[in-house]
């Protein structure tokens, strides 16, 4: 006799086991589902990262295409400089080709203006010379002692830098009292003229011993006749005063004027009054006592 207890325990513990099999699988795909996306996940990426190579490689050899074909390497600094325009100035031209007109425009105005500033110079440093009239000197009329009427120039330009004269030189031929009686008459000499020349000239002439008599003579143009002929004085060959020697008797005048005597110093001519420069009065001649 079949037992049907067992029989039926029996079933039941076969569709027990079978619905914890059907379980199992179910529990089963739903924890290897996620998996299977990350299977899936590694050939998606491998696909993106070819697209990304290829696109590079592309941008590459269109970059390649830009470059100039020859390159040189002489220089490191001024090479990459250069290149570096080259590539710019390609773009710009191949963009903007209002650009390049542009640029090139201020170089040619540059040129016209300073063509012109040189055209222009001269014709301003051009300067138009007005000649001045020559204007007379004034003379200063006065009388003297006499009553006879005598002129003196005016000064009327002043001179900042001082003239430097000659010096006198020494003539030993002459007679050694003339150089003591210019020094005489330069002790005695003032700063300013006192219309007696002659008078200090005579004076002087004696007191050295020069002379032994005092002259008769009135006016000093009429000196150099006095002298040669009483008292034995002789003409030198000058007619520069400033190379008459130390101790000549310079005289001057003209036949309207009384005229003018004076010694030569060293550094100077001496009458009544010392001066650093001769008479402008016309020069009758340089006489010495040999």
């Amino acid at each position: 006799m079949v037992d049907l207890s067992s029989i039926t325990f029996r079933q039941k513990a076969f569709s027990s086991a079978n619905s914890f099999r059907n379980t199992k699988k179910f529990s089963c795909r739903k924890v290897r589902f996620p998996a299977y996306l990350a299977s899936v996940r590694g050939p998606v990426c491998l696909s993106m990262a070819i697209t990304a190579l290829l696109a590079l490689s592309t941008t590459a050899a269109r970059a390649q295409a830009l470059v100039p074909s020859k390159l040189y390497l002489a220089g490191r600094d001024q090479n990459t400089k250069k290149d570096a325009v080259q590539v710019i100035t390609k773009e710009t031209a191949i963009r903007d080709p209002v650009q390049v007109t542009t640029r090139e425009t201020p170089v040619v105005t540059k040129k016209d203006t300073v063509q012109v500033i040189t055209k222009q110079t001269p014709q301003v440093s051009r300067k138009i010379k007005i000649s001045e009239p020559i204007r007379p000197i004034a003379r200063y009329s006065y009388k003297t002692p006499e009553g006879k009427k005598e002129s003196a120039p005016i000064i009327t330009q002043y001179y900042p830098k001082q003239i430097v004269h000659p010096f006198a030189k020494i003539d030993r031929h002459l007679d050694p009292k003339l150089m003591h009686a210019a020094t005489i008459a330069q002790e005695r000499a003032h700063a300013h003229s006192r219309s007696m020349c002659w008078h200090y000239v005579k004076e002087a002439l004696l007191a050295s011993g020069v002379i032994d008599s005092r002259p008769k003579s009135e006016y000093a143009r009429d000196a150099a006749q006095d002298l040669v002929r009483n008292y034995g004085f002789k003409k030198l060959p000058v007619k520069d005063p400033f190379a008459a020697p130390i101790g000549s008797v310079l005289v001057y005048g003209s036949n309207r004027a009384a005229g003018h005597v004076e010694f030569r110093t060293k550094d100077g001519f001496v009458s009544d009054f010392r001066s650093a420069t001769p008479s402008r009065r016309p020069l009758i001649g340089v006489y010495a006592k040999l």
